[in-house]
């Protein structure tokens, strides 16, 4: 299982929000750059990349900091946030980022992920945040009545190859990922799940990779000291 470190950018800092909330955000760090770069020196491959001002407003204000990562940092790149049309997806992509995420966009207009899936292949993933087994858009503000598990389960359908599930109530707060819902989401033919939220120890990362898992994010425990890139990778490599 890969393990994707994760940047989320405001203002061109990394900072780390609980459940999503813009007003429980934690400042770790001003030159993202030199934040990646120690992910690679420790052995990372990925990146995986929030733009939090465009998630939150739709402008893609971080875009020059994302294409430094993408040119700089020596990891590819997964980028999320305010992909609403094929013009945001293209700039991503235009900066040298290996895989756009469309969150809020693929629920509401799933013509544009199926669109932007069959111009750019294996370069456009769905981003699924879901809260007691229903979808939430709009930075999880609005629970749809959209079942997270049957939407996930038509993904591969319409051309997506990969999906990153975030269970919202476990995000930002260390409590360990939702096992049982991956367990499930591992089972869909044809689809790469990634798995995000809550992930805050080695024996976490363990759990997910006996699923056979394509990858886990792991953020605010990596900036908390919780757990070591170094640990995570290893535990990653158990089946």
């Amino acid at each position: 299982m890969l393990i994707f470190p994760a940047i989320d950018l405001r203002d061109g800092q990394v900072v780390r929000l609980v459940e999503g909330d813009y007003d429980r955000m934690t400042v770790y760090g001003s030159d993202p750059l030199a934040v990646a770069k120690a992910y690679m020196a420790a052995g990372a491959e990925y990146l995986h990349v929030v733009d939090l001002d465009a998630a939150k407003d739709g402008e893609q204000k971080n875009l020059a900091v994302i294409q430094k990562l993408a040119a700089e940092s020596g990891l590819r790149l997964e980028v999320g946030g305010g992909v609403r049309d094929e013009e945001s997806a293209r700039r991503y992509l235009d900066a040298g980022v290996s895989r756009v995420i469309l969150g809020s966009a693929a629920i509401e207009n799933p013509q544009l992920m199926e669109s932007l899936a069959k111009q750019y292949p294996g370069k456009v993933a769905a981003g699924v945040d879901a809260r007691n087994g229903f979808v939430a858009i709009h930075g999880w503000k609005t629970i749809t009545d959209i079942v997270a598990y049957d939407f996930v389960e038509s993904l591969p359908g319409r051309g997506i190859g990969t999906v990153i599930y975030t269970d919202i109530s476990r995000d930002g707060k260390l409590q360990g990922p939702n096992i049982e819902a991956y367990q499930r989401l591992s089972q869909i033919k044809g689809l790469d799940i990634v798995a995000s939220g809550g992930v805050s120890s080695a024996a976490d990362v363990a759990a997910l990779a006996k699923l056979n898992l394509y990858a886990a994010i792991i953020g605010k425990a990596l900036y908390d000291g919780r757990i070591t890139l170094t640990q995570a990778l290893d535990a990653a490599k158990i089946r």
